[in-house]
């Protein structure tokens, strides 16, 4: 029996996607083997966070980067870096904000559950724009003009999350930022691929940039990855790690931690919950640079051809309508599009996605993100020959049924 039978726990066929419900992207062997060798030996946290810093410096082109636990980790500890810079007494009465500049601006369209990230670190959301264009009530989105007409003494941040199509242009959100001296910290938690995100944000001008690590990048599941400004950086490490040492015995590398630059050592700060491990920060790095060595070219092709495994196989099943969906961006993964006709069908997308996903063997979890359209959406990100066939052997059944 394997470790999940033993717990009672029944392994599922995902193409949903990399959901954290289901425990992210599935990671290769070599992770796995980082993972395991690493466990192995103790290791000084900091300089494995220094040497994870140079690479991630590497493969952004940031100052500096930092391994998080998790994207909405990185907001909530970039949120704390750009309010308390390194002022260490600031630090240690985080996320008691009075007297301190915590104002976040954001757009209406950008607000969402990861409010709670930013919020998390004492910081009060300011909203700029209407959402016209949601309501029907107008056609035009938040514009940049108002990020700046909202910058008060108060404002610490700008935080913009990114998605292909935000609005306002975030090149034009950013230079606001810099014409006001304001830090912009960007989401890009699901922005990979394309490959060229990972340095995109940072070339433009952003401040700080988050991305999940257990997603596309195929790192650990409780991974993600911030990268920025030295300064910023140095105040995420400062406010995540042990720091129970003797200011005049500890010697932080400098390309993390300017020394000369504290007065002293803050208590453990606002990011120690986020604690990352030895082997998450080990697995992160192996699956990064794995990523952005082999691009994404040869993995879409792959995906592409599962895909169309499965579309053959459900071909000519009355009342579905099978649709390869395809990015002109070469390196961004297809998916594949089951549109029921729920008149004719006699049943709805919502009914057939439970049934794939609580009845049979094996269960099936399909993305649910357009359910209400009546279609439901292959994600290919976990799937190997194996899982192909098993999945369209299932979707087979319950759609035929």
């Amino acid at each position: 029996m394997g470790i999940y039978e033993d717990l009672g726990v029944r392994t599922v066929i995902n193409v949903g996607g990399s959901n954290t419900r289901l425990g992210g992207a599935l990671v290769s062997e070599d992770v796995i083997d980082a993972m395991s060798e690493a466990a192995k030996n103790s290791v000084d946290m900091m300089q494995l966070h220094a040497a994870a810093g140079k690479t991630i410096s590497q493969i952004t082109g940031a100052e500096s980067g930092f391994v998080t636990c998790g994207a909405a980790a990185a907001l909530t500890q970039g949120t704390a870096a750009i309010i308390t810079g390194l002022d260490i007494a600031k630090m240690d009465r985080m996320p008691d904000t009075r007297g301190m500049k915590s104002e976040v601006i954001i757009a209406r369209e950008h607000r969402n559950g990861y409010d709670h990230a930013i919020r998390a670190a004492g910081a009060t959301l300011v909203e700029v724009g209407m959402n016209e264009i949601f309501s029907g009530a107008g056609v035009r989105a938040t514009e940049a003009w108002e990020y700046e007409a909202a910058i008060t003494e108060n404002t610490a941040a700008i935080a913009y999350f990114y998605r292909p199509g935000s609005m306002p242009p975030i090149q034009e959100v950013i230079n606001v930022g810099r014409k006001h001296s304001i830090p912009v910290l960007v989401d890009a938690a699901g922005q990979l691929p394309p490959m060229e995100n990972l340095k995109k944000f940072i070339a433009m001008g952003a401040d700080l940039v988050s991305y999940s690590g257990g997603k596309a990048i195929r790192g650990p599941q409780n991974s993600g990855i911030l990268a920025g400004k030295k300064d910023l950086i140095a105040s995420v490490v400062l406010q995540h790690l042990d720091l129970d040492d003797h200011f005049d015995i500890w010697d932080p590398p400098p390309s993390l931690i300017s020394k000369e630059d504290l007065p002293g050592i803050p208590r453990h700060g606002i990011g120690r919950g986020f604690k990352v491990s030895k082997e998450s920060i080990v697995g992160l790095l192996t699956a990064l640079k794995s990523f952005s060595k082999e691009g994404n070219m040869e993995t879409s092709q792959k995906f592409h051809s599962f895909l169309s495994s499965i579309a053959t196989a459900l071909a000519n099943i009355p009342h579905v309508d099978v649709q390869m969906s395809v990015s002109q961006n070469p390196e961004v993964y297809p998916v594949l599009e089951l549109t029921i006709d729920e008149e004719l069908f006699g049943s709805n997308a919502y009914e057939i996605s439970r049934k794939l996903k609580y009845e049979g063997d094996p269960v099936v979890y399909v993305s649910e993100t357009k359910l209400s359209a009546g279609t439901l959406v292959i994600n290919p990100m976990n799937l190997n020959q194996e899982r192909t066939e098993l999945a369209a052997k299932r979707l087979r059944e319950v759609l035929s049924s």
